[in-house]
C-alpha cells in the first residue's frame, strides 16, 4: 500500500459549491476509485487550499496504468470538467500535473 498527499488551491467563491458536489459524489466516480484500488480518500480544506490524502492498494507496477484507467472511467472527464474551474493548481507541481504531489516525511500507526 502506498500513501499519497496532494495539494491544490481552491477558488474561494467556489468553496460551498465544491462541498456540495463532494457531499454527493457521483456513484460512477466512487466505483472507478474502488476499481483503481484507491481507498481511504479524504479531502481537507484550509485557507483556500485543498489537501487530499488517499491510499493505493494495488500492485506498485500497475499504478500508472490504474491511474490511466481511472482517467478513462465513465463520467470521470465530466466530473473533472466540473471540478477543474473551482481549483487553482499551485506552483511547484510536476510538469503537466494538476494536483501537487507531496513527499511523505513521517508516518506512524
Amino acid at each position: 500500500m502506498k500513501r499519497f498527499g496532494q495539494l491544490i488551491g481552491l477558488r474561494p467563491e467556489r468553496l460551498e459549491e465544491y462541498k456540495r458536489y463532494h457531499a454527493a459524489v457521483w456513484p460512477e466516480i466512487l466505483g472507478a476509485l474502488r476499481k483503481a484500488e484507491i481507498r481511504n480518500y479524504s479531502i481537507f480544506h484550509f485557507d483556500g487550499k485543498l489537501f487530499a490524502y488517499f491510499e493505493y492498494h494495488g500492485p506498485e507496477a500497475e499504478f500508472a496504468e490504474r491511474m490511466r484507467e481511472l482517467a478513462r472511467a465513465p463520467r470521470m472527464r465530466e466530473w473533472w470538467d466540473v471540478m477543474d474551474p473551482m481549483q487553482a493548481p499551485v506552483e511547484g507541481r510536476d510538469p503537466g500535473g494538476w494536483w501537487a504531489n507531496m513527499e511523505e516525511v513521517f508516518h506512524t500507526e
